[in-house]
C-alpha cells in the first residue's frame, strides 16, 4: 500500500471486501495488504461484521454472500433441529394465557405452534397453513389471514393480507426470516411475504424473531420494516458476541 498517506476507514473497509471476495482471508494477510497492524483490521472486521457485510472466523473473516436461495418447507424442517427445538421452548416462555399472538411461517415458527397446547385461552392469528394446520383442534381462537398462496414457505402472502391484519392489535409477533443484519433488520426472498411481515410489525405490542444463527448477519432480497421493529431476538449460541452486544445497545433483547 502506498505509506505516504493513511488510508481512511472507509477505504479500508472497501478494500477489505474486494481482497475477501468468494474466499476466506486472515487477518494477517489483510494487515500485509494494507499495511496496517493486526487490531487496526480486527476493528475493520468488526465494523463490517456489525453492518452484515463479513462473518469473522477464527483468525480471519469471510465475505457474506446475498442470499437468494430459499429451501423448499420440508428442507427449512431438517435444518438445525434441536437449535430450532430450543429456541421455540424460549419463546413459549414468553406466552402467557389468553394472549393475542401472531405466528409467521418458518419451521422454527411452526415448532412453536406445536407446543402451545402448553398455554390456555389464546388468540393465534397466523398467515401459515402448517400452522393452522396444527393448531386446528388446539382449542384456541384461531384467525387465519387470507392472502395469496406461497407455496414455498405454504404462507398466504401479498397485499390482501392488509384487509384482516390492518384490523387488529396482537400482543406478540413471532416471526421467522431467512436473513438478518444490523443495517436492515429481517429480510427475505420474496417481496409479498416481506410485505405481510412488514404489516404484522406495525400491529403488534412486541416483534419477536426467531433464528438459529445461521440467518445472523445475511441478507436477503426484499427487507421487512426496520432494526427498530423488532423487540426481542431469540437465536442459538452460535451468534457472535459482538452481535449480541451491538442488538442490545440499540435496545433489542437477546435471548439465547
Amino acid at each position: 500500500m502506498d505509506s505516504k498517506r493513511k488510508l481512511l476507514t472507509p477505504e479500508r473497509e472497501s478494500i477489505i471486501l474486494t481482497e475477501l471476495g468468494e474466499d476466506a482471508k486472515t487477518i494477517s494477510e489483510l494487515s500485509g495488504k494494507l499495511d496496517v497492524s493486526e487490531a487496526t483490521v480486527r476493528r475493520d472486521l468488526l465494523s463490517l461484521e456489525q453492518q452484515g457485510k463479513v462473518k469473522r472466523v477464527h483468525g480471519g473473516a469471510v465475505r457474506v454472500k446475498f442470499s437468494e436461495h430459499e429451501p423448499v418447507f420440508k428442507e427449512k424442517e431438517s435444518i438445525k433441529p434441536e437449535e430450532k427445538e430450543r429456541i421455540a421452548k424460549l419463546a413459549l416462555g414468553l406466552i402467557s394465557d389468553k394472549d393475542t399472538i401472531y405466528l409467521d411461517g418458518g419451521s422454527t415458527v411452526l415448532a412453536l405452534a406445536k407446543m402451545l397446547g402448553a398455554r390456555k385461552g389464546l388468540t393465534v392469528v397466523t398467515n401459515s397453513l402448517m400452522a393452522a394446520a396444527e393448531l386446528m383442534e388446539s382449542g384456541h381462537t384461531l384467525i387465519i389471514v387470507g392472502g395469496k398462496f406461497r407455496p414455498l414457505s405454504r404462507t398466504l402472502v401479498g397485499p390482501l393480507t392488509s384487509k384482516i391484519i390492518e384490523t387488529l392489535h396482537v400482543d406478540k409477533a413471532f416471526l421467522g426470516t431467512i436473513g438478518f443484519t444490523v443495517e436492515d433488520g429481517i429480510s427475505t426472498t420474496d417481496a409479498d411475504e416481506a410485505f405481510t411481515k412488514e404489516l404484522i410489525l406495525k400491529r403488534a405490542g412486541k416483534a419477536i424473531l426467531l433464528a438459529d444463527s445461521s440467518k445472523l448477519v445475511k441478507k436477503s432480497f426484499a427487507v421487512s420494516g426496520s432494526l427498530s421493529d423488532i423487540d426481542v431476538v431469540i437465536t442459538d449460541s452460535g451468534i457472535s458476541p459482538a452481535l449480541s452486544k451491538e442488538l442490545r445497545k440499540k435496545g433489542i433483547d437477546v435471548l439465547v
